[in-house]
């Protein structure tokens, strides 16, 4: 396969020289683990403190991983992208809330991006986190099979009420719809129904896509074992492929509780497994459809290779390629300008309430080998291209 991947001139070619010089600057800073360690505490107490940081949050960090403070607000950036053939994924951003009305005001963002997404060919997916409807511990609770009370069993079919309105929105505005794996103690409960949603919406092709982080050892069964029922019952799958964004948080909770990691024992098993999912969807296209979220380039020229190997044409439009937005540009970028199916997730939401997302990011980038030194890289290449 061509290496497509080392071309920074059109990976960066939306960066003016001040935009990569501030990348520079934040992947130095995240490369450095005690240093993403001290600022998230900083940034933390000055925001508990109500201290008047947040212009300076959004001029660096959160410029670069963010793509505004809300739906208009990205417009720009998602203009920009799709002139280079990159789509965007607008992804409200707000974690961790608690409340009946924070979980009402996430679904109603959602259903206004799913309203947008319609508008704009730039925009062909929405997303949302299973919690951004429901807490955490309720999901786990449905999902352990406990015997909820009546306000939880109230509460619950809250939560069901909101996703199965998003996936019908979804559907009537035929706007696919990603649906992110969270932790694996809630994902059982967030698994049926997301299951139940695309028995419902998927019958002709596939609108909601549940997402499987291959870092779990179980996912490749959970999925040939979906396939089994989407046979019997007719429904398409729609599955997002991910490494796994919890793999400290999963590995500490295991140890502390005392059960088996659900975590692959090494990093090379998570990308065997990981790209036996793919082969697997492949196999099965015709009632499956990807999106391969990944920042690995390994994994991203192999599905390439079976792409051309298979006679599927880059357009297919049920295989797409996902990174996130600030990461990745030269997959991103790459992959686009030789005609494949490509889309940034492009988080949103007020500074304040992003902070968790981006801290987030900064500690996954740290702890994933190699991600921070191949960016810097990358960017150092470009500036010297640039140079010369």
């Amino acid at each position: 396969m061509e290496k497509i991947f080392t071309n920074t001139q059109t990976a960066f070619a939306l960066k003016s020289d001040s935009e990569l010089e501030r990348a520079y600057f934040l992947f130095k800073m995240i490369e450095n683990q005690p240093l993403v360690r001290i600022g998230t505490a900083v940034t933390n107490f000055a925001l508990k403190a109500h201290l008047p940081v947040e212009g300076l949050i959004r001029s660096t960090v959160f410029d670069h991983f963010c793509g505004g403070v809300n739906e208009n607000d990205c417009l720009n950036v998602v203009d920009r992208m799709y002139t280079k053939g990159v789509s965007s994924v607008l992804d409200y951003s707000v974690e961790g809330k608690e409340a009946e009305d924070q979980f009402e005001a996430a679904f109603t963002m959602v259903m206004k991006t799913i309203e947008f997404a319609k508008e704009r060919d730039a925009i062909p997916f929405a997303v949302f986190k299973p919690t951004g409807l429901g807490r955490i511990s309720l999901y786990q609770k449905v999902g352990e099979k406990a015997t909820l009370t009546s306000a939880e069993q109230e509460e619950w079919n809250r939560i069901i009420e909101r996703l199965d309105k998003l996936c019908k929105a979804a559907y009537d505005k035929d706007v696919a719809v990603l649906i992110d794996a969270e932790e694996s103690w809630m994902q059982d409960a967030a698994d049926d129904l997301v299951a139940q949603m695309m028995k419902k919406y998927n019958k002709e092709k596939a609108i909601v896509f549940n997402t499987l982080q291959m870092y779990r050892w179980d996912r490749l069964d959970y999925l040939k074992k979906l396939h089994e029922e989407a046979k019997k019952e007719h429904f398409i799958i729609g599955m997002k492929l991910v490494r796994g964004a919890y793999l400290e948080k999963e590995n500490s909770r295991a140890e502390e509780k005392g059960y088996k990691s659900p975590i692959c024992i090494s990093k090379q098993a998570t990308d065997d497994n990981y790209d036996a999912a793919v082969d697997y969807m492949l196999d099965h296209l015709d009632k499956m459809a990807i999106f391969a979220g990944t920042h690995n380039e390994e994994s991203s020229y192999k599905l390439m290779q079976q792409m051309k190997e298979r006679n599927i044409e880059p357009k297919d439009s049920r295989i797409w390629f996902g990174q996130l937005y600030g990461m990745s540009d030269n997959i991103s970028y790459n992959l686009a300008a030789h005609g494949y199916n490509v889309a940034k997730y492009l988080p949103f939401g007020p500074v304040r309430d992003v902070m968790p997302y981006l801290i987030r990011r900064a500690e996954e980038n740290t702890s994933v080998a190699g991600q921070t030194s191949r960016e810097l890289d990358l960017i150092k290449a470009e500036k010297k291209r640039r140079k010369l």
